[in-house]
């Protein structure tokens, strides 16, 4: 018998939109040059190799950011504890929007997330860097 899907990914993702702030490419672009800002890039290390990343962004996949944002699991990291604002991008703003909703639910603040995520803010004529893997 097939699963009955109750709640998709766009109700998910309009729920996520309705509770955290999102911010324009061209105001994530401006609010990236604060020291009070962090950029938290949620894709995969393949998606960030073959289209680049904001320089100076944070890396965390979508698979880790609980445990990474809480202070309490092993695998917590320093930066999320720090007193600064969190904005959350993905490829194309849905995974970012929901990725920001989890951590403002956890107790992060201030969160927001870039509408159209790294697409939009390379349309928008944001800085983008080369990203190669660590050699081995």
């Amino acid at each position: 018998m097939p699963q009955n899907i109750t709640r998709g990914i766009k109700a998910l993702v309009d729920e996520a939109n309705a509770e955290i702030e999102t911010l324009t490419a061209e105001q994530a672009i401006k609010a990236a040059q604060s020291a009070d800002v962090v950029i938290v890039d949620i894709r995969d290390p393949r998606e960030i190799e073959r289209e680049g990343r904001i320089p100076g962004a944070f890396s965390c996949t979508r698979g880790m950011l609980e445990f990474w944002i809480d202070p309490q699991s092993p695998y917590a990291k320093p930066i999320f504890q720090e007193d600064k604002k969190f904005v959350f991008h993905c490829a194309g703003g849905l995974r970012s929007a929901l990725a920001a909703k989890t951590a403002q639910d956890m107790g992060l603040k201030p969160v927001a997330h870039i509408g159209g995520g790294f697409a939009a803010w390379r349309d928008a004529g944001g800085p983008v860097e080369k990203w190669e893997p660590k050699k081995k």
